[in-house]
């Protein structure tokens, strides 16, 4: 009953929450600056910047996208490998403040919201999940080892997998089916969400995987880790 106490959103809320998110991303990108000044770092127009080009970065790799099924997620051209980047050289926090970014800038391009829960849900929840490759970025390998970065994405991306879960089976609840499945398949909520986010969540985890872990076994992920990282007399 508590998922049906969560009122439809209309058009013009919808509009309103867009505009917010505008103010919000402005917002986390001045925490993401706060939080180096709160931890005495030297490098905080360095991180601010980094944070600028791997979101618009992410952005941009999301406009280039297929939607495998209609009004449905999109599998994209690995555009959450530049703020998995971030994330891995910053950690936790710093990903969960661009992983939100990320987020809010994906409603704002295509805004829609069914429930309050689901906007927290595909737009909040599903992206802050970046900031969990933050823990593997300090994880001991050795040179040009791709796995502390595949753990970091499986973690991610079941993270955000298990969040559109949630978020589907609230629109299924909500008579909001959108695409048609066998009967067997339209039983129950969880069952028709589970088959609706495996249509793309994991092509587009692989796709982001397969990039950085070209980026890791290539050297190129060395080299941006050492150019994105403070020199020691600047920490």
């Amino acid at each position: 009953m508590f998922l049906y106490s969560l009122l439809e959103v209309s058009e013009k809320a919808t509009n309103t929450v867009k505009w917010i998110s505008v103010g919000a991303v402005v917002v986390l990108l001045a925490l993401v600056a706060l939080v180096g000044f709160f931890n005495k770092r030297k490098f905080d127009a360095k991180r601010l910047a980094f944070a600028g080009v791997a979101v618009g970065m992410s952005f941009a790799l999301a406009l280039i996208k297929v939607k495998p099924v209609q009004y449905g997620g999109s599998v994209t051209l690995a555009s959450f490998a530049p703020v998995l980047l971030y994330a891995y050289v910053y950690g936790p926090l710093d990903g969960v403040i661009v992983g939100l970014i990320h987020g809010l800038l994906n409603f704002i391009e295509s805004p829609y919201i069914l429930t309050p829960a689901t906007f927290i849900l595909d737009y909040l929840l599903a992206f802050a999940g970046i900031g969990l490759m933050g823990f593997f970025g300090k994880m001991k390998r050795k040179e040009k080892s791709a796995l502390p970065v595949v753990l970091g994405c499986v973690c991610v991306f079941s993270a955000r997998f298990v969040s559109h879960l949630l978020s589907g089976m609230i629109f299924f609840l909500q008579d909001a089916v959108w695409v048609s499945l066998p009967n067997w398949a339209m039983g129950n909520a969880f069952t028709y969400s589970l088959i609706y986010q495996c249509v793309y969540v994991p092509l587009d985890a692989l796709i982001a995987t397969i990039a950085l872990v070209a980026l890791a076994k290539t050297g190129v992920l060395a080299k941006l880790v050492k150019q994105m990282q403070p020199k020691k007399n600047d920490q």
